[in-house]
């Protein structure tokens, strides 16, 4: 699971394209990265390709060149990140309705709003007929977003386009708002620019790769963020410049739990947390401490628990 000469690069990426044939695309693509020794998941939809996969550099180098051949991949974005370890147990590449799940199969996400770079987004939500919208759920929301951003207060992203429709009538006055949309690394928004456009707003906007590029490359000092950004993967919230954030990880439900939570007596490492425990049955609880257990006997052996590696997670 560890490469002992260099860290593992990891690779998030996506691109909304159209595949007419996914299961042709799959299976040389799952049969390439088998080879290369790479792992992690990757969807693939008539909509385009969404996933993060881990490897050496030249196995990541190979796979991404073949996905750079794919129809509409050739100039897709690709955010790279280190691991000590292989955060990875097995390779998926999965074909699914869509490959981020909004619930609405027939919308072109191709036709999508404009990019706003993280270098001019403050000018653009600053300004006064801005209307700036967090597309995230409510779990993500609730430890950080951009000052006077909108919940929606979605627990799924497939709740998303019920909210827009019962709230259009809000943004369409007299005079036509631009509507500012960001989420953690632009794949939401950008599909939620599509949907607007299709409601019938022109003036859409999106973060270009959402709040981890502003993260990353606005100054603390200079920036509209207040808080931490919840990350699917096992850092769990992240800060300016990317460094640690603060929050755990309840491993029942995957939702972010803060120092405070941790020591609420109905937080249980590996069992529940605040949020969660009147949403699961005695019966779940116990499934998962012992799934808890497993994973404390494995890391005492210096092994990894199936169960325990958070970056499998498919976040909607």
């Amino acid at each position: 699971m560890t490469q002992p000469d260099s860290s593992v690069r990891v690779a998030a990426l996506y691109q909304f394209t159209r595949f007419d044939d996914c299961e042709a695309i799959r299976a040389p693509l799952a049969e390439l990265c088998a080879a290369e020794g790479v792992k992690g998941t990757l969807l693939l939809a008539r909509e385009g390709i969404n996933g993060t996969i881990a490897g050496s550099d030249a196995a990541i180098a190979t796979v991404l060149a073949h996905i750079r051949g794919l129809p509409g991949c050739a100039d897709f974005d690709v955010k790279h990140s280190r691991a000590a370890t292989m955060p990875f147990h097995r390779m998926k590449v999965r074909i699914k309705r869509e490959i981020v799940t909004m619930g609405e199969p027939d919308l072109d996400p191709t036709d999508a709003g404009e990019y706003v770079a993280p270098q001019h987004w403050n000018a653009l939500i600053d300004a006064p007929d801005t209307i700036v919208i967090d597309t995230r759920n409510d779990y993500e929301v609730a430890i950080g977003s951009f000052a006077g951003a909108i919940d929606p207060q979605t627990q799924s992203f497939s709740e998303f386009p019920e909210w827009v429709r019962a709230h259009r009538h809000e943004w369409q006055g007299g005079a036509r708002p631009k509507i500012a949309m960001f989420c953690t690394g632009g794949i939401r928004c950008e599909k939620s620019t599509a949907l607007l456009k299709a409601e019938g707003f022109d003036q859409v906007y999106h973060l270009k790769g959402g709040i981890l590029a502003y993260l990353e490359q606005i100054p603390a000092e200079a920036s509209r963020w207040q808080g931490e950004c919840f990350v699917f993967d096992e850092r769990v919230s992240v800060g300016h410049g990317l460094e640690l954030g603060s929050y755990g990880l309840c491993r029942a439900c995957r939702r972010p739990v803060s120092e405070a939570d941790q020591r609420s007596p109905l937080f249980v490492e590996g069992v529940a947390c605040p949020a969660c425990h009147a949403e699961r049955t005695d019966a779940q609880r116990e499934r998962y401490a012992e799934r808890h257990r497993q994973t404390e006997l494995a890391a005492a052996r210096g092994e990894a628990h199936v169960g325990a590696t958070f970056a499998e997670h498919e976040a909607d």
